[in-house]
């Protein structure tokens, strides 16, 4: 045989077996499965038109309590591209990368095999729309997606049971929806004093000077370099790191809930800090006395809302001379 004619036969046969081991996979039954498994609940071009979710959490029943408990339930709209829970007739900001990633449980492709599509086996898997929770996704006035979700599996508890209200089809997953779905509706509120360091918009890198008026003492802290200045106390032997820890605890702190909204009769000037930053914004907070449980009240200016801030939270915004000295 001829050179020329054993790499034609050796090429051929290549050819042959890369045709072989493609079909292979083409036509492989796992393969096949995971195709099928994989699936999306909501087309990823539809999530830009998403402007208001409601999430209705399912009726859980206590025996020993001989009642029927239900979760709050969620409501989130889109204003100006900015998320808010609508609470109580009143709207506060949302944390927008809680909802963020919501979203993306069901505009993301991940494996959801198909377990039924039997109308009979709904209320097995917790899907017969009675005992299920509820997630009704809009956009535009119009219903982008209605979900129910179900029971998670009895053998490791991972996954979870979810359908689409209008159709018969029960698929199964990893369970990210959950803590979403049975939290508080203040575990979607952005509760950060300053907003804008839940997203890193304001960071401690954008704070020039930060004030503490804590009764007749005033704390001053001055960028100065990549270092810090102190004024208004007398700090002998500064400890930076501690300092730089300090001022962003303060910018990231957070309450655990709103009080509602100011009214004007509100008194916030038992104690105040005081933010500037690179951009040229100063940002004014003022707190009330601490209440029978040390709890303060805060209001930040150029914001509409009552933050409560806990106890624990509280006896980290005021320092004395002495936390600020290095050991």
């Amino acid at each position: 045989m001829t050179y020329k004619n054993r790499l034609i036969c050796l090429l051929s046969l290549i050819a042959l077996l890369s045709l072989l081991y493609t079909g292979s996979h083409i036509f492989s039954p796992e393969q096949n499965s995971k195709r099928s498994a994989s699936f999306v609940w909501l087309e990823p071009r539809l999530s830009a038109r998403i402007n208001r979710i409601e999430i209705t959490p399912r009726e859980v029943t206590y025996p020993s309590q001989g009642s029927v408990a239900v979760e709050q339930k969620i409501e989130l709209a889109k204003k100006n591209n900015m998320w808010v829970v609508l609470h109580n007739g009143n709207e506060y900001p949302a944390r927008q990368v809680r909802v963020e990633d919501f979203i993306s449980i069901f505009t993301s492709r991940a494996a959801w095999p198909v377990r039924s599509s039997s109308v009979s086996s709904h209320a097995f898997y917790g899907l017969d729309g009675e005992t299920s929770s509820r997630v009704a996704v809009y956009g535009e006035n119009a219903v982008l997606l209605e979900l129910l979700i179900g029971n998670s599996d009895n053998t490791t508890g991972r996954e979870i049971y979810l359908r689409k209200a209008a159709q018969n089809e029960v698929r199964s997953g990893e369970n990210k929806i959950s803590p979403y779905i049975t939290g508080f509706v203040t575990s979607w509120y952005n509760l950060r004093l300053i907003p804008e360091s839940e997203n890193g918009e304001l960071d401690i890198e954008s704070v020039q000077r930060l004030t503490v008026y804590n009764g007749t003492e005033s704390q001053i802290f001055s960028r100065v370099n990549k270092g810090w200045n102190i004024s208004g106390i007398n700090v002998e032997n500064p400890a930076q790191d501690i300092i730089e820890n300090y001022i962003r605890v303060v910018l990231n702190t957070e309450g655990d809930n709103f009080a509602g909204l100011v009214s004007g009769n509100e008194q916030f000037n038992h104690s105040r800090i005081v933010f500037e930053f690179g951009n040229g914004r100063v940002t004014t907070i003022g707190f009330s006395e601490p209440d029978e449980n040390g709890r303060l009240f805060a209001h930040v200016s150029g914001s509409e809302y009552i933050y409560v801030i806990p106890s624990w939270a509280a006896t980290r915004l005021f320092r004395d001379a002495a936390s600020f000295e290095r050991s």
